[in-house]
């Protein structure tokens, strides 16, 4: 099979032909469809992610795709069924061993290119809003890095959960995207002033924010008494430090989230996320935005649109 392989951290990954993997107890094997792709991924090529597998390994961590086989004395779903699994690592290839208790079942009306966009970027997105920031309707939900994959998905979650969304992006371009998404006000990030439009308009009770860096010191400061801020990740490369002393005077709380880390340790708040997610997906209320697809022999290409921040929402590789 083909499959997209980190053999150094100081060299680019590379296509190359690997065996077929044989699923072990507990895990199935699928053929892979479509492998969503994240800042994660670019991380994990330089050795920098907390979840790196040791080298060499096959990268991308969201897949979807058919179930393909199942390891021995293996419980799961039957093959053939279509399936989306989280796996952390071995997506971009056209097979991946997978254990059986990530995946789920996926509607029949969502493709692969969809499923393959959806877990990371919505779940991350919910997780954060609901579980993490208890978000309630009426309250007003600043974004960052609105047209990102994950910020995206946050304008789009934050709607439907009834906030007020302020939508904060790089140029008239992807602020456009994040208005077709529900944001109901606009900041271009690189002409306005974060903090004073913020406070302009009331104000902000939770801050999300996969960006770092200067625009969270801007954010930290337009919060509301009571605010909750929600660091993401840090895609400006620039991991702000938190003065804990700012805290104290408006009763603020920051609050981290590493969405994978609960399929480990409490693996019913991502299912039952997952659940209402898919709920949604069925009722219309969310839309996957994959602003480029591409083949897996241009998966360096994809990983160039997320390093450069030149893609909207998601980047999709496929395999066929």
């Amino acid at each position: 099979m083909r499959a997209y392989q980190v053999a150094s951290f100081e060299t680019k990954p590379e296509i190359v032909d690997l065996p077929l993997p044989i699923p072990q107890k507990g895990e199935i094997r699928v053929k892979i469809g479509a492998c969503g792709l994240n800042f994660a991924d670019l991380l994990m090529q330089k050795g920098t992610y907390q979840d790196t597998p040791p080298l060499p390994f096959v990268g991308g961590l969201e897949v979807a795709g058919v179930v393909d086989a199942l390891g021995p004395d293996t419980e799961g779903p039957a093959v053939g069924t279509r399936i989306a699994v989280f796996g952390g690592k071995g997506g971009l290839a056209e097979y991946g061993c997978f254990d059986v208790k990530r995946c789920v079942a996926i509607p029949e009306t969502m493709s692969f290119t969809d499923a393959a966009a959806f877990l990371v970027a919505y779940g991350t997105s919910h997780v954060a809003l609901d579980y993490r920031a208890r978000m309630q309707p009426g309250e007003t939900l600043l974004v960052l890095g609105a047209a990102g994959g994950v910020g995206l998905t946050a304008v789009e979650i934050g709607k439907v959960m009834g906030a007020k969304v302020i939508a904060c992006a790089r140029g008239a371009d992807k602020l456009q995207i994040a208005k077709q998404a529900g944001a109901d006000h606009l900041i271009d990030a690189t002409t306005e002033d974060i903090r004073e439009v913020v406070k302009s308009l009331g104000g902000a009770d939770v801050v999300y924010d996969p960006v770092g860096g200067d625009q969270f010191k801007a954010a930290f400061r337009a919060c509301n008494p009571d605010a909750r801020l929600l660091p993401i990740g840090f895609a400006s490369g620039d991991v702000p430090q938190i003065p804990a002393n700012h805290l104290l005077v408006k009763n603020l709380t920051v609050i981290g989230l590493y969405w994978g880390a609960y399929l480990a340790h409490n693996p019913k708040v991502i299912t039952d996320s997952l659940s209402t997610l898919f709920d949604w997906y069925a009722q219309g209320k969310i839309t996957p935005h994959v602003s480029n697809i591409l083949p897996l022999e241009q998966t360096n290409d994809a990983m160039d649109l997320l390093r450069t921040r030149k893609s909207t929402g998601k980047v999709v590789v496929t395999m066929d």
